[in-house]
């Protein structure tokens, strides 16, 4: 097979024989030299290269003296508009994280647009542990083998949120409450009148006790039963006013009950047993919450009712106060 090559001036191909008897291609000459005009003096004069070269050097055609191209720069412009961009990168940058900061620093509600609504606890003023008589361990100090509470019982009582109004039924006499107005909360003349005896038996102290009712309604009443040494104080817990999973008396309103397994276990305090119960429906024209609390030689009866429901959060914001005011 012949050798083939491109044919310049059909586009075809023929053998290499025949391309060598064909007369070779004029010379063609160089294209002529435009006449440059002189740039103007100044920094950012250009020939309109990009890579600073003048191409090849080409003859005279007589037009007049060949002006030699001005030197290239590189275009200040790019390097302006580079620089701009790093700096608004660095201010940019500087200001976001002055702004993740500042948010860190600031509480949610500060936030515009993270502010939330309240979850319905109540707001209680400053909450502080009365102070013990000299020389007195705390209720759970280890030299304190009766868990005794030697501060003022009456100053161990939860203080009323604030707006709520007070109950002046439950202020007693000089602080003290009678007992009668403690078993006033139970359902039947039986349950009041067993109840009653137990308390006599185990020689309760005194009772201490607070009561408010807050804007929306809800009813709250406090007792703190103080007796003479734990040991007493846990067994009137556990076997006259509390079982595994009801009260073992009822309170008025309330004669339906389960354990309120709702309750936050991290609301738990350390040395305080809690039991707590939420009336079921279908209930009356309110609900009933309550709590039993056993701290050392004192125990904390809470109740809380509502007309329609009890709220969960305030009951539970209670219970959990009350017992660290205990512990």
């Amino acid at each position: 097979m012949s050798e083939l090559t491109d044919s310049a001036e059909t586009g075809t191909t023929a053998p290499a024989e025949e391309r060598a008897e064909l007369p070779p291609p004029p010379e063609v000459p160089p294209p002529a030299t435009v006449p440059v005009r002189s740039a103007p003096a100044g920094p950012d004069a250009t020939d309109g290269t990009t890579d600073g070269s003048t191409g090849p050097e080409a003859p005279s055609t007589g037009a007049g003296p060949e002006v030699p191209p001005a030197p290239v720069r590189k275009d200040r412009r790019v390097l302006r508009a580079v620089l701009r961009w790093t700096v608004a990168t660095v201010v940019f940058a500087a200001a976001g994280t002055s702004a993740a900061y500042g948010i860190t620093r600031m509480d949610r509600t500060d936030v515009p647009g993270l502010a939330t609504e309240t979850d319905g606890r109540w707001d209680y003023p400053t909450i502080s542990l009365p102070p013990l008589p000299s020389g007195s361990p705390r209720p759970f100090a280890e030299s304190n083998r009766g868990s005794t509470h030697y501060a003022d019982l009456r100053r161990l009582v939860l203080p009323a949120p604030n707006g709520a109004h007070a109950d002046p039924a439950l202020r007693g006499s000089d602080g003290w409450l009678a007992t009668k107005t403690f078993l006033a909360e139970y359902a039947t003349r039986d349950d009041r009148e067993t109840l009653g005896q137990q308390l006599t038996d185990y020689g309760l102290r005194h009772i201490a006790a607070r009561g408010w009712t807050t804007p929306d309604g809800t009813r709250t009443r406090i007792y703190l039963l103080q007796f003479g040494t734990a040991a007493v104080a846990d067994e009137v817990h556990s076997q006259g006013l509390t079982s595994y999973d009801a009260p073992a008396h009822a309170i008025r309103g309330a004669e339906q009950t389960k354990t309120d397994d709702a309750f936050p276990a991290h609301a738990t305090v350390d040395d305080v047993t809690r039991n707590t119960f939420v009336e079921t429906k279908p209930y009356g024209a309110e609900q009933v919450r309550e709590a039993y609390l056993s701290a050392g030689d004192t125990i904390a009866v809470i109740v809380q009712s509502r007309k329609g429901a009890a709220k969960a959060v305030p009951f539970q914001q209670t219970v959990a106060l009350q017992s660290q005011l205990l512990g």
